[in-house]
């Protein structure tokens, strides 16, 4: 099981680096729904198949919206990959950036870190992610305020932008 861990804590950061690259919108919308794959299983791997599965669907969806405003906005001819030099460069450059900062934070701390969410199973009649949504909702009720302002503010600046040929922001040149 820590194997699978790795493999997939390794993957997401692969992911990341291959997404902030930079390369064209189709291959980086294709990189993020990767990632958040990968990120759902890190969860699945802690114990909280709840969130891993209410997370996935909410990145799906979003991923989809991202990918068909990228493929409208950015319609190129010739879509830069992962296999072409500048992007190739930058995302070695990223990898070589984060194993550096491995190195230099690397220690025994993340082994306590490794614990699931229902490590005290037998003490709870609840599951430990079901718990932390229900946190979530009580405790944390002005971040998720204030987040679906953000969001319903950052689709107003989208439609803005794309608002049309002769009045919005992004004009043909």
């Amino acid at each position: 099981m820590v194997y699978m861990m790795y493999c997939l804590l390794f993957g997401l950061v692969v992911g990341l680096a291959a997404v902030a690259s930079n390369p064209s919108p189709y291959f980086a919308a294709l990189g993020l729904v990767l990632v958040a794959g990968m990120g759902c299983g890190v969860l699945v791997g802690h114990g909280g198949s709840f969130l891993s599965l209410i997370l996935f669907l909410i990145y799906l969806g979003g991923m989809l919206v991202v990918f068909a405003y990228s493929a409208a906005l950015a319609a190129e001819p010739y879509p830069e990959g992962w296999g072409s030099w500048p992007v190739l460069g930058l995302a070695v450059g990223y990898l070589v950036g984060v194993g550096v900062a491995a190195g230099m934070v690397m220690g025994g701390w993340y082994q306590e870190s490794w614990m699931v969410c229902d490590e005290f199973g037998e003490f709870s009649m609840l599951r430990g992610d079901i718990s932390g949504v229900a946190m979530m909702y009580s405790s944390g009720g002005g971040l998720l305020i204030t987040g679906a302002w953000v969001l319903l503010l950052t689709l107003f600046v989208v439609l803005e932008l794309t608002r049309g040929m002769g009045r919005g922001a992004l004009r043909a040149v």
